[in-house]
């Protein structure tokens, strides 16, 4: 069950790798992004495309290595539990934010929540 968990939010995080690299200019405009020429584009390449395809390389590390479930599925806990908790402080500080990202929090706390049921039941 976890290595299947782990594989729908690796896959994920490969297509969003894949949409932040491929169009950053229409993802970070969901969000809320403006990307500045140069730095800008450079740094949401850099931690948007490049971060998601190496959490999604994590996530997907325990189909190619069955018996190392355990620290993946941590880390999902733990980057999902700190995505939840940032941005729950963000929804209550910060108005005006678009619909795509109640999305993402809506993702990330099934994920946090998924993560959370599958390392206490393990």
């Amino acid at each position: 069950m976890e290595r299947i968990f782990l594989g729908i939010v690796g896959a994920a995080y490969f297509l969003l790798a894949g949409w932040c690299s491929i169009m950053p200019d229409k993802t970070s405009r969901a969000v809320g992004f403006t990307l500045q020429p140069g730095s800008g584009q450079s740094e949401f390449l850099t931690v948007y495309g490049g971060l998601e395809l190496a959490l999604g390389i994590a996530f997907l590390w325990p189909l190619y290595r069955p018996t190392e479930v355990a620290f993946p599925l941590f880390l999902c806990l733990l980057i999902h539990g700190c995505l939840v908790a940032f941005r729950t402080v963000g929804f209550v500080f910060y108005s005006g934010i678009p619909t795509t990202t109640y999305a993402l929090a809506a993702t990330e706390w099934i994920i946090f929540i998924g993560a959370a049921i599958l390392f206490w039941r393990k």
